[in-house]
């Protein structure tokens, strides 16, 4: 494979643009470059951007009257005022028969297709059978109008393409050159997965699979550790709840000759993807041990009610609570069944389409309200455009049935904003900590683990190295718009002197882990020993999802914006700089900026324990 660096061609409108990088002969990346955040979903929520990759194959590069081509894994349609000049620059002959391998399919991205279609008539589809359903579905579909409007919905209406269905894994010969093996990979998420894999290249185009939203011009990573965060991010918000899928898939993928893999988002990995698919085995097993599970059923028309769920269930995650998600829509009957009877709670989300719920819907509530264990707690969510009619479904039938609801039903208008976003995932982590607190069985298992902990002379000495009381500090964006967050922290520790450096050790279920990533920025406010008692009351209260930590408190501002508590004894402006997994915490490794001495007379406040086993 040549340099893929060299020869890039570039088209840019507004934030957005285009490159083309050359692979081999004939074979194009045309990668889409988003510098700034473009969506609010929780994967995004590290704000370095993106990218949306996908391939073109002609019969050469120099060739301009190619009869037929190929392109794999298109862009969606925000990307079509830059994307589509770049096609047609590369495919000028409009009765090319451009075929089009389709991985996971959203309204977006058939918008982009309806494009296509309109400038090469002989478009043909390739996909795979639940995404050629999809595609059917969303082909001619329209948004619902608003209650009272009569207005004509003005679309042209285009012929549904030709479509070539992807049963099982099959071989799709391009030209003499190359041969694609079009491997079907359906996951609750995504379940039209296809993924593509060139032979001759050892080239696997892997769609969603080992993404990570990071905008970069350069076609592969540097090496491994340069984009492990952004891929566990992307792991953990958006991959974990689908673990068994997952790691079935990277099993089949094992048997492939890989040289380099290239998702549809971020570089490319070409000398350490046996490195990724180790740690996204690893990533899994926290799922895999959790002896608490939730089964989250949902349907979603534009991705708005998947938005939900993800941010719900990386919230579960964060508490060691297993999340088992099920697309309702591809979800067979004896696994719905199975999942239900199998589950410690529930979670069941719905779009509202037409002042309806979608069908599959209906009938997995019914199987829900037939199965489910009235013991179990259960919660309800869904989004709607004009309506709500699917989520006040879910909730008479399910309060007539006797189950026991978790939180208010979640109800959000189209997509939820930032601040929604960061509300869902606490109220998972609340709900997960919850079932964590109530059930017997974990009772029982802490209780006994507590009882050894006592015992244990190692964990009584642990117990005895003490720390400063502190409060961490975050806030992420600007006016109405930001996020904050704040939390106790006493487990901190001076790390370096040169840059000066600390330690903080943050409890994964903590909602301001979030905004603690790589390039975040924080205060410590170290607390004084006799002014202590009411900052830590403040902070040690339970405050509920999305609540304002400092309301009715002073804060004051450090150069980068981070809240001050001005009755500490002093305070430490840190940026993240790394990030380490340790057990059921995060370490946090920070520089420090900025910081000043509030109480020149004031001794520092000191946690002492007597055990190990707890804070």
């Amino acid at each position: 494979m040549k340099n893929p660096s060299l020869n890039k061609s570039a088209k840019q409108t507004d934030d957005l643009e285009i490159i083309v990088i050359p692979i081999e002969e004939g074979v194009l990346s045309i990668r889409g470059l988003s510098p700034k955040r473009i969506r609010f979903e929780l994967e995004y929520a590290l704000e370095r951007g993106s990218t949306d990759n996908c391939f073109l194959f002609r019969d050469s590069d120099d060739s301009m009257n190619d009869d037929s081509a190929v392109l794999v894994h298109p862009p969606g349609a925000i990307y079509a005022d830059v994307f589509l000049p770049q096609i047609v620059n590369l495919v000028p002959n409009p009765n090319t028969v451009l075929r089009v391998i389709v991985g996971h399919v959203n309204p977006n991205r058939v918008k982009l297709l309806r494009e296509l279609k309109k400038l090469y008539p002989n478009l043909e589809l390739i996909s795979s059978n639940p995404g050629a359903k999809l595609l059917k579905e969303l082909w001619s579909f329209h948004k619902p109008k608003a209650p009272g409007d009569k207005s004509e919905i003005l679309t042209i209406e285009l012929p549904f393409p030709k479509i070539t269905v992807v049963r099982h894994e099959q071989d799709f010969i391009i030209n003499s050159q190359y041969q694609l093996r079009l491997i079907p990979a359906a996951t609750p998420r995504w379940p039209g997965g296809l993924l593509a894999f060139e032979e001759q290249l050892g080239l696997l185009m892997s769609d969603k699979l080992f993404a990570a939203h990071i905008c970069t011009t350069d076609w592969a990573e540097n090496n491994r550790s340069s984009t492990e965060e952004e891929r566990r991010h992307f792991y953990d918000c958006l991959m974990a709840s689908m673990e068994n899928q997952v790691a079935n898939i990277v099993e089949k993928l094992e048997e492939l000759d890989i040289k380099s893999i290239a998702p549809t988002h971020g570089p490319a990995i070409e000398f350490s993807w046996r490195s990724l698919f180790n740690d996204y085995r690893k990533w899994g097993e926290g799922q895999k041990q959790a002896f608490i599970k939730i089964v989250l059923l949902f349907a979603s028309a534009y991705g708005n009610t998947a938005t939900i769920a993800d941010a719900l269930a990386n919230g579960i995650n964060q508490t060691g609570v297993r999340v088992e998600i099920l697309n309702c829509e591809f979800t067979p009957a004896n696994e719905l069944i199975t999942a239900i009877q199998e589950a410690d709670a529930y979670l069941i989300g719905s779009p509202t389409l037409g002042g309806h719920a979608p069908t599959p819907i209906v009938s997995a509530l019914g199987t829900l309200l037939a199965e489910g264990n009235r013991d179990n707690l259960i919660g309800i969510f869904g989004s709607y455009g004009w309506s709500g009619e699917a989520i006040d479904l879910l909730e008479t039938k399910l309060r007539d049935g006797g189950f026991q609801f978790a939180f208010d039903p979640i109800k959000i208008k189209f997509s939820p904003d930032p601040a929604m976003v960061k509300t869902l995932e606490e109220t998972g982590t609340l709900f997960g900590r919850h079932l964590l607190k109530t059930k017997k069985a974990i009772q029982r298992r802490k209780a006994e683990s507590m009882s050894a902990s006592q015992s244990d002379p190692a964990i009584q000495a642990l117990g005895r190295i003490v720390g400063s009381l502190c409060v961490l500090t975050a806030r992420k964006g600007k006016d109405n718009k930001a996020l904050t967050g704040a939390m106790i922290a006493s487990w901190v520790s001076q790390a370096s002197f040169t840059p000066p450096g600390l330690t903080i050790a943050v409890a994964k279920d903590r909602a301001v882990g979030a905004l603690l990533h790589c390039g975040d920025y924080f205060t410590l406010n170290v607390l004084a020993e006799e002014k202590c008692k009411e900052q830590m009351k403040q902070f040690l209260q339970p405050f509920p999802p999305g609540a304002n930590r400092f309301l009715g408190l002073q804060v004051d501002e450090s150069p980068h914006g981070q809240p001050i508590l001005p009755k500490a004894l002093a305070w430490l402006e840190g940026c993240v700089k790394d990030r380490m997994e340790c057990g059921d915490h995060w370490l946090i490794y920070a520089e420090i900026h900025n910081g000043k001495v509030l109480d020149s007379r004031g001794i520092t406040a000191v946690h002492h324990r007597r055990t190990g086993a707890n804070y």
